[in-house]
Order: C-alpha cells, then sequence, then structure tokens
C-alpha cells in the first residue's frame, strides 16, 4: 500500500496492459510491477508466498494439473491385432497342418502401416503448420486442437498490436488550429518517458513530419502528466485533474467529447497552452488488420471467440465489436482467466487461449490448448503454451484449426485402412490364398500407401 507519494506504474505482469496507472497513498501495488516515474513510499503487507508474483508462480505450476495426455488409439489397436494374429497363426497351422499358412498369417500380420498411421500424419501437419509460422512445441497439441469449441483471446498484443495511434486531435481555441495544437502537444512530450507521451510524438512525426521545437523547463508531473514551454508558451499536457489543479476550465463540451471518446476505449490527453484550455488527444491501441477476418473464419469453423483481458470494459468492448466477437469479460486478473476457462472446460467446451502476456500464462497452460505470440508475446507465455506464432500472424489460426482437424480425418483414414488391410490378409492368409511372398508385397504397400497418404498434409492450404 502506498502512504506517500505519487507515481505511475506499469502491470503488464498482472493485467496485460502495458499502460502505466497512476497511482497515489492509500492506493495498492503488486509484487512484479514495476514503478515508471515518480517516487514514493510504500508498506508491504504480503510477503514471500504470499506476494502477488508469487502467486502468478503457483498459478502456471498448478495450472496443467487437469491436461491429460491423449493415449494413442493406433497402439492401443495394434496391441489386439498382435494378439488375434499369433492366435490365428496357431490355430491355423494346428487345423490345417500347413505351416506356410502360419508363415504367411506371421508375415502380414505385423501391424507397421497402422503403427505409422498416425505419427506419419502428426509430423506431417507440424511441417504444414511450421509453414505457415507456428511452432508445434506438444506433439499432441494439434490433435486437441481438433477438439475444440471455443477460442479465447487476449486483447492487448493479440487482437491488438500494443502500439498506440493517435486517433483524434480537438482545437477548443479557433487561434490554434489542429496541426498547430498537435504541434504544441507533441513538442511538450518530447522528452516524456511515459508511453503516451512517446506515442504523440511518434504519431505527429509519422503524420505531419518535421522537426519539433525543443522544450524547454520540462517537467513530468507523475500521475497527472507534463509541463514546458514552447517556444516562449506555456504549455500543459495531461490529465483533467491536473487542468483542475492548474485552474484551467474544462468547457462541458470538450468534457462531453472526451467522455465519448473514452467509451470507443481511448485514453485522452487535455491540452492547456498560456493559462486557457486548447484542447484534446486521443489516443487508442491499434487492432491487427487481419483479426477481424480471422474471427470471421473461425465462425465459419464452427468455434466460437471470447474475449478476455485484463482491460476496462469500454476498450475491450470496443475491439470486441470491431473484430465481431460477442462475448467480452473486461478487467479480468489471472486467476480470474483461469475461472473462465475452466467454467467452459467443465460445460464441456475445449478451450484454445491465444495469448501474449505473463498474465496469460496459467490460462495458456490450462487450457485444452495454449497459442502464445512468439513475437511480440513474453518468454514466459511461450514456454506455458503448446504451440507458438512465431510471427503474430493471427490470420493463419484458422488455417491452423482446419489442419488439426483434417490430421484427425487422415489418421482415422490411415486406421481404417490399415485395420482392414490387416484382418483382409489375416483371413487371406488363413485360406490359403496368399502366399508369404505376396503377403511381404501387401504388407509393404500397405506402409507406404498410409505415408503417402499422410504426405498429402504437408502441402495442403485450408479453403478461404
Amino acid at each position: 500500500v502506498i502512504r506517500w507519494g505519487e507515481t505511475s506504474v506499469n502491470q503488464a505482469v498482472m493485467t496485460g496492459e502495458s499502460l502505466p496507472v497512476d497511482k497515489k497513498a492509500g492506493d495498492q501495488v503488486s509484487s512484479g510491477t514495476v514503478n515508471q516515474f515518480g517516487s514514493f513510499d510504500m508498506e508491504a503487507t504480503k510477503v514471500g508466498e504470499d506476494s502477488s508474483i508469487q502467486r502468478m508462480i503457483r498459478l502456471v505450476q498448478s495450472a496443467d494439473a487437469g491436461k491429460a495426455k491423449i493415449v494413442g488409439i493406433a497402439d492401443r489397436w495394434a496391441t489386439w491385432i498382435v494378439v488375434i494374429a499369433l492366435t490365428a497363426a496357431v490355430l491355423t497351422g494346428l487345423v490345417t497342418g500347413e505351416v506356410i499358412r502360419a508363415v504367411t498369417i506371421l508375415v502380414v500380420f505385423c501391424p507397421c502401416a497402422l503403427v505409422l498411421a498416425t505419427p506419419t500424419a502428426i509430423m506431417a501437419a507440424i511441417g504444414n503448420a511450421t509453414k505457415h509460422g507456428f511452432l508445434v512445441r506438444e506433439g499432441d497439441a494439434l490433435e486437441r486442437l481438433a477438439a475444440v469449441s471455443r477460442v479465447v483471446f487476449d486483447k492487448t498484443g493479440t487482437l491488438t498490436t500494443g502500439v498506440l495511434q493517435v486517433t483524434a486531435v480537438e482545437s477548443l481555441l479557433p487561434r490554434w488550429d489542429r496541426e498547430t495544437l498537435y504541434r504544441l502537444g507533441a513538442a511538450a512530450e518530447l522528452r516524456s518517458e511515459h508511453p503516451l507521451g512517446r506515442a504523440v510524438v511518434r504519431c505527429f512525426r509519422q503524420e505531419l513530419g518535421g522537426t519539433l521545437p525543443q522544450p524547454e523547463e520540462f517537467r513530468m508531473l507523475p500521475g497527472r502528466g507534463v509541463q514546458a514551454m514552447v517556444e516562449g508558451r506555456p504549455v500543459l499536457a495531461g490529465s483533467r485533474e491536473l487542468m483542475e489543479e492548474r485552474g484551467l476550465a474544462l468547457p462541458p463540451a470538450l468534457l462531453r467529447e472526451a467522455d465519448r471518446y473514452r467509451e470507443e476505449g481511448c485514453t485522452v490527453i487535455f491540452l492547456g497552452v498560456e493559462g486557457q484550455t486548447a484542447g484534446l488527444l486521443a489516443l487508442a491501441d491499434t487492432l491487427r488488420e487481419t483479426a477481424a477476418p480471422a474471427v470471421a473464419q473461425l465462425k465459419k469453423a464452427g468455434v466460437t471467440p471470447v474475449l478476455l483481458t485484463g482491460d476496462h470494459e469500454n476498450a475491450a468492448a470496443r475491439i470486441a465489436g470491431r473484430v465481431g466477437i460477442d462475448q467480452v469479460h473486461a478487467g479480468c486478473r489471472p486467476e480470474e482467466k483461469l475461472w473462465w476457462i475452466d467454467r467452459y472446460q467443465e460445460q464441456g467446451e475445449p478451450v484454445c487461449m491465444v495469448g501474449d502476456g505473463i498474465n496469460d500464462a496459467p490460462a495458456l497452460k490450462r487450457a485444452r490448448v495454449g497459442i502464445a505470440m512468439g513475437g511480440a508475446g513474453s518468454d514466459i507465455a511461450v514456454d506455458a503454451a503448446d504451440i507458438a506464432l512465431v510471427n503474430d500472424e493471427i490470420r493463419e489460426l484458422p488455417h491452423l484449426l482446419r489442419l488439426s482437424r483434417r490430421m484427425m480425418a487422415t489418421i482415422k483414414g490411415n486406421l481404417a485402412f490399415s485395420l482392414a488391410l490387416n484382418f483382409a490378409a489375416i483371413l487371406l492368409a488363413i485360406t490359403g490364398l496368399l502366399n508369404p511372398v505376396v503377403g511381404a508385397l501387401v504388407h509393404n504397400a500397405g506402409s507406404v500407401l498410409v505415408i503417402l497418404h499422410s504426405a498429402l498434409l504437408l502441402g495442403w492450404r485450408s479453403p478461404a
């Protein structure tokens, strides 16, 4: 608990949201979070095993408890075929007295094609997934993915890029046009270390170019904003509280505009110039261009998309609306994400979790299948996941889902063919219609056909 002072704290480790959160006396701060700009005195209320970061570690360690490995169907069936074939060989030899028939049964019974049916298809599918940017870390991950009925997304860094963009510049005073006000605000933030300030400077340079004047008398005001002299003009950029603290009146029309932007999930920076409220800047996270098409394709494939995020409700609803996700749960801490994953899976709906942050690691491990954003994601998230999306191209997720289903169909086809071939060959050998030489050819031909059928997965591409 903060006892004295004000600051901004990066809580990404707990919430996944990269924007610092303002803290003041009386507010709670968690272990593992990072102080950004201010100084303060705090009192530790929980230590050691009771601290927030230790609880997170325990969640990751315990999350795997309910995930059982799927036993290979082919291995179980192969055992029974061996028993059946050996029994048939012995009985055939005893009943007919023809050793050649018993030998032929022993030649054809070996379930090589059956044993190859599953691993060859899995390896071919993994090769296909690798070409599309997926690193499959668990051998049976694709088998589990085929049964998934819900895909749960984190927001920041998964559906969005995590890169802030200036979406609006509103000027209140006629003498300050949009470009001039934008320039003054960016210049005031030029020396700021705050992610919002850096985003304003970057966006100004990308949009309008040119050089910014160096601010003088620059000062960061933790939890509130910045102040600076820009070309001889005093400029304030920050929160509503900063404006009111400095005696700058905020017109109702401007406050309504600010509320509207916040409802759309934006962060608002108020600007004051020469002792007057001059306008505002609105910033928002950037949605990945491929997010909406990917979600649409997942729906088409018959799965239900869900958004689980630590961000506030307005931002979550805005992103969900733009990508087409109907089920949204905002303000979720790591243990709450676990609760939702467990709830869905207890209802018989296997979940695929897609995330990138440390706070997603427990959910990635608890879900039937965890997919981590390998490029933008944290190392802990990647380690907890079954599959890593190396290039962060979520447009490939529908392909991976359909590939897993295609792989299972291939495996079932291989198993059916192998079983039919083995039983047919054994019956022909029992009746004497198959000799050992032809039996050996049939046995090897079955294995080759299974391998060729599995190899088709290497170049398979899901339909649009």
